[in-house]
This record gives structure tokens, C-alpha cells and sequence, in this order.
């Protein structure tokens, strides 16, 4: 089996692809500091759910979110809360791995994004 890919180092075969070196985008430790949007209307939302959104946009892939990713957001912590409290099935469990994914939030898809958490130099 072939050594995992490291897209921190410039020269990685997980830059390679047409004949350009992808960019690496460090995204900060201390997480997004702008402001965390409103949860959407449509649902009565749990003091748990509202925890898990706010640690959501506050987590370091919230920086490269838009307020586009409400709605992906939201739909993981509805999936999240039905994994969690056992009443999943197997296509919410799934559609909940694919929202984590797209919003970056596994380090498999952090590294097709190219993103990297890094600590800031002070």
C-alpha cells in the first residue's frame, strides 16, 4: 500500500494533477471569529442542537463557509441528533458522513479542500 498523501508538503503526490501544485489554505486554530448566524426557522431547536451550532461556526472550517452552508449545517445536526440518539437510518447516517464532508469537517475531506488547521505565529 502506498504512504498516505500529505498535502502540508509542497512537493506531495497529493498536489500533483495537471501539471499544477495546488495551493494549501491554513485555515486558524482559534477557529472563525465573525459573527455565528442565526439558526434557521422551521424547527424547534434543542439547547444541544444550539451548542453544536454554534461550536460549528466557530470551528476552524467556518472561515471558509458562507451563510450559503446554513442549510448544510443545519441538516447535519438533524442527522447528527438522529445517529446519536439511536433513531437513525441508514440513509440519515450517510447523509450526515456526506454534510460533514462537505463542509470539511473530517480530514479526509479537509484534504481534498486542501485545508490545513494551523496555529497562528504570535
Amino acid at each position: 500500500m502506498p504512504a498516505p498523501r500529505d498535502p502540508s508538503k509542497p512537493y506531495s503526490r497529493a498536489h500533483r494533477g495537471q501539471g499544477r501544485v495546488a495551493n494549501v489554505i491554513d485555515l486558524p486554530a482559534e477557529g472563525c471569529t465573525l459573527p455565528v448566524p442565526e439558526m434557521p426557522p422551521g424547527r424547534d431547536w434543542t439547547d444541544a442542537d444550539r451548542t453544536r451550532w454554534e461550536e460549528l461556526w466557530q470551528s476552524p472550517q467556518a472561515t471558509m463557509w458562507d451563510d450559503t452552508a446554513r442549510g448544510t449545517v443545519a441538516v447535519l445536526l438533524v442527522y447528527e441528533a438522529a445517529v446519536l440518539n439511536g433513531s437513525a437510518s441508514a440513509w440519515q447516517a450517510q447523509e450526515a458522513r456526506y454534510a460533514g464532508e462537505a463542509l470539511g469537517l473530517t480530514p479526509r475531506a479537509m484534504a481534498q479542500l486542501g485545508w490545513r488547521i494551523v496555529e497562528s505565529e504570535q
